[in-house]
């Protein structure tokens, strides 16, 4: 399982907007996307600044929807949001909403090492440290 992680300031008093937007446009049109299991919102109190954590079947899947349905995101959103995104993305290591398989973690990063030009094994990487 893989993760997105998006982190956003939000104009002045628009904490409320910001949800209808969501529940009404993003997240019916998001639940239809390949891949796409969950997402969580969080807002800091004051709704000045939100988190949104959305979990993916697979890496390739949020990479596409990064690719095409996250601009469109954002052009809903833009008259709402202030400033740019911070985007980061995870492997899901463990959740207790979710089902989460090991040997998918462990594959997942093997292949970002050895895209990255590592081919060490964990052993070594170990006992580098």
């Amino acid at each position: 399982m893989f993760a997105r992680h998006v982190s956003v300031k939000l104009r002045p008093n628009t904490l409320i907007e910001f949800a209808q937007v969501m529940d009404n446009e993003i997240l019916p049109w998001l639940r239809k996307q390949k891949g796409f299991r969950d997402i969580v919102i969080l807002a800091v109190p004051g709704g000045r600044e939100i988190v949104s954590i959305s979990f993916w079947d697979q890496e390739e899947n949020a990479e596409l929807y990064d690719s095409i349905g996250y601009p469109a995101a954002l052009e809903i959103l833009k008259n709402i949001l202030s400033g740019t995104p911070h985007v980061k993305t995870f492997d899901v290591v463990s959740s207790t909403l979710h089902k989460v398989d090991c040997e998918e973690i462990s594959l997942s990063n093997v292949r970002a090492r050895r895209q990255l030009g590592d081919n060490t094994t964990a052993a070594n990487r170990a006992h580098r440290s």
